[in-house]
């Protein structure tokens, strides 16, 4: 076998070894088995809540096991046929079967990066909110920036982006902007991304060639499903109606529609201006619940919590990335110190490398708090 080949070989079987880990292959049927238990049961779907949990759980571990199955045999499989292959002479099925291997390195790094996603709401659509910071007009037009950003690496999965409100900039740009992003592992993924983003570059709105620093933060949050109870009392909150700001194109109404609803015993605030009054209250409401939501996961993983509470100003020492367009071209994540120099790339929503590099980063800080706790 090539010695290319055989590398392309070794870093799958790696990460079948990881896939594994992660999946517990051991303990696959059984746990399958209760789950065909369990959904048998009489009473299921008394609680359709708990029921569609548990069924989006079962076909998970049906997924992730089938997928590791496709990868494990599709490797064998491929390594005995070269092996065929070059008993007979056969250099059409060598080649044939080496295209095969090559083809499966980058399923098994996709497969690989899915399996980080194993957090409690990781599965969940996500909301996702951006700010201009300190800057004017530089940071707004960052923040439009940074929506595009993300809109073109949602329309990239395939996720569906549903903008929920918006608010123009006085002269370009947004000041803020509130999204939905509906589709598989949607919150997993954008988790990383929350923090403050900074930019440098030669502005195009001041005069001269002097390079301008701004900033924008980005804050995610999971959908809530109806499995999660997220009590909110009446007495601890506030709806107001109110027009919505700004020209916001097509997407914003313009009637008094617009929903906030403060919530007083966390000091959040959210807000939905779509064309219908009735829809914009559901949907604020169910923006509060996601974010009362994430302060309790929060609570639950230290490094998560401790990031939230110092979060601090869009400006200078709360960054998690830097983008820089001038003098040279650089992207880099203080992180995790991962970095590129495509910025027009990353710009256009190639993220998946700086969401792998903190999804690792963070299972090897929670494996290391584990093996601590033993």
């Amino acid at each position: 076998m090539r010695a290319e080949i055989q590398n392309h070989v070794d870093a799958i079987q790696k990460s079948l070894v990881l896939l594994g880990q992660r999946l517990n292959l051991e303990t696959v049927g059984h746990r399958l088995e209760e789950f065909n238990a369990m959904i048998e049961a009489p009473d299921l779907w008394n609680d359709p809540g708990k029921a569609q949990k548990l069924m989006r759980e079962r076909q998970g571990l049906i997924d992730a096991k089938g997928s590791y199955d496709l990868l494990a045999n599709g490797l064998r499989d491929n390594i005995e046929l070269i092996e065929m292959g070059e008993a007979e002479g056969d250099a059409e099925i060598v080649a044939e079967a080496e295209g095969a291997i090559a083809g499966l390195v980058e399923v098994a790094r996709q497969k690989e990066l899915e399996a980080l996603l194993n957090g409690e709401a990781d599965g969940n659509d996500t909301f996702l909110e951006i700010n201009a910071g300190a800057g004017g007009t530089e940071s707004c037009d960052w923040a439009l920036m940074l929506a595009r950003m993300y809109t073109r690496w949602a329309e990239r999965k395939g996720y569906q982006v549903e903008l929920l409100s918006e608010v123009d900039g006085d002269e370009a740009g947004i000041k803020s902007a509130s999204y939905k992003i509906t589709g598989k592992n949607a919150y997993g993924w954008l988790k990383t991304e929350s923090g403050v983003h900074r930019l440098v570059r030669i502005s195009p709105f001041g005069s001269g060639d002097k390079r301008q620093t701004s900033f924008a933060s980005v804050w995610v949050y999971p959908v809530v499903d109806d499995s999660i109870e997220i009590e909110v009392h009446d007495k601890d909150i506030r709806i107001d109606t109110y027009r919505s700001s700004g020209a916001g194109g097509q997407h914003v109404n313009k009637t008094d529609s617009a929903v906030r609803i403060t919530h007083f015993p966390s000091g959040i605030v959210v807000t939905s201006s779509l064309k219908s009054q009735h829809q914009n209250r559901d949907i604020a409401m169910t923006a509060l619940k996601a974010r009362l939501y994430q302060m309790e996961l929060d609570k639950r993983n230290a490094a998560i919590n401790e990031a939230h509470e110092n979060k601090g100003d869009a400006g200078w020492g709360n960054q998690i990335r830097s983008y820089v367009l001038q003098p040279y071209q650089m992207v880099k994540d203080l992180r995790t110190n991962y970095e590129t120099s495509d910025t027009q790339g990353t710009l256009d929503g190639d993220l998946d490398g700086f969401m792998a590099a903190t999804l690792a980063m963070d299972v090897a800080g929670k494996s290391r708090a584990d093996a601590q706790g033993e």
